[in-house]
């Protein structure tokens, strides 16, 4: 296979994903409800909180605005931040990287309160608490 080939497939394959996946048409944030919201081709909106995604979460509404639109519809991208966001990851729930999303998920496990952690905290203070960390030996 030569290289036009190639790439008559590879724009083949574009093509295919491009009439597939739902792809953003538009984007802003809206202030009055404090959510970023994209259309879609099929019509359907979609909003989150700014907090909520990786990148935006410690950004003003003045830096919300504008928003930017990939020629592809699958890129969102925040130019005052300098900030992007892939809206096939979005729409399957991942608003940033494995390793940002578990650092989210182990801080609100983190400040969770069971039965069971609230008999462990008890348990510990009763030896005298958590332990003191070791000093290296100079």
């Amino acid at each position: 296979m030569d290289v036009e080939d190639q790439i008559d497939l590879a724009n083949l394959r574009a093509q295919e994903r491009l009439a597939s996946l739902p792809r953003a048409i538009s984007a802003r944030y809206d202030r009055r409800i404090g959510r970023v919201v994209i259309r879609l081709n099929t019509k359907l909106d979609i909003a989150f909180s700014p907090r909520d995604a990786e990148g935006l979460e410690a950004a003003r509404p003045e830096e919300l605005e504008p928003i930017e639109v990939s020629p592809s519809g699958f890129g969102i991208h925040f130019p005052k931040l300098d900030a992007d966001l892939y809206l096939p990851a979005l729409l399957e729930g991942f608003l940033g990287s494995r390793k940002w999303m578990a650092a989210r998920m182990g801080a609100k496990g983190g400040r969770s309160r069971s039965e069971a952690k609230s008999e462990a905290a008890k348990k510990n203070g009763s030896l005298g608490g958590r332990p003191r960390k070791k000093q290296p030996a100079a």
